[in-house]
């Protein structure tokens, strides 16, 4: 295969899919919702998915939107930016839950996306990263946003597991305390969290391997053959 560089082609090793060390902290999880409604149904299912997460050994963080500037309406140091960042490189996974709004996720929902960035320095901050995509509907049952979202996942990089939730006609599916009833609903939110935990613990040693890649390698040792044969200055 003339094609290839054969000193950077590597054959996908399966002892370099286990961890030479296995962490031992409590997997972390980031979540986003996608609504500042005072009773916001993506928030409330965020809510339900942190307990969740925490009751099967995880660390968990909910972000809040509410002052988060639109993505180039402010600089990067921003208080709300920088912690949103900061949370997005703590996290071995993600969950995103948005509603759904004219058949797409909402804006605040897109807007956090946008803020993180595919490369903060040396450090990108969601590759590899596990990620679970859920979402609420006002009305029927429908899978607009969550499609949305799992396109997003793939554009940061990220393992997005291959379950999802949708939630129909939300505003029915809380009770007066703002918890999520006993449903075939709740029941598939537990499924996401419960995929979500699995994949973060099988990933989060090995994610180096995993998103190496070929092509890269190839730009990294051609951008150092430029570096260090050029002429001098």
């Amino acid at each position: 295969m003339p094609q290839l560089r054969a000193d950077l082609f590597q054959v996908p090793d399966y002892a370099s899919l286990r961890a030479a060390q296995v962490s031992t902290h409590a997997p972390r999880f980031l979540l986003l919702y996608g609504s500042l409604r005072q009773r916001s149904f993506s928030r409330l299912v965020v809510e339900e998915a942190a307990r969740l997460l925490t009751a099967m050994g995880g660390e968990v963080r909910i972000f809040n939107p509410s002052g988060l500037p639109l993505p180039d309406d402010a600089p990067e140091t921003h208080p709300k930016v920088a912690e949103l960042r900061e949370l997005t490189q703590w996290a071995e996974g993600m969950v995103w839950c948005s509603p759904e709004r004219h058949g797409a996720m909402t804006g605040i929902m897109k807007a956090q996306i946008d803020w993180i960035p595919l490369n903060s320095g040396a450090v990108r901050p969601t590759q590899g990263k596990t990620l679970a995509v859920m979402q609420v509907s006002g009305g029927s049952q429908s899978f607009n946003a969550v499609n949305q979202m799992r396109l997003l996942g793939r554009w940061m990089r990220m393992l997005t597991i291959p379950n999802q939730s949708s939630v129909a006609k939300a505003f029915q599916e809380f009770d007066d305390t703002d918890r999520m009833k006993p449903s075939a609903y709740y029941d598939r939110v537990v499924d996401v969290m419960e995929e979500l935990v699995k994949f973060t613990l099988l990933t989060r040693d090995i994610t180096p391997y995993l998103v190496d890649r070929y092509s890269e390698r190839k730009e990294s040792a051609e951008e150092l053959s430029r570096r260090v044969n050029q002429n001098k200055i």
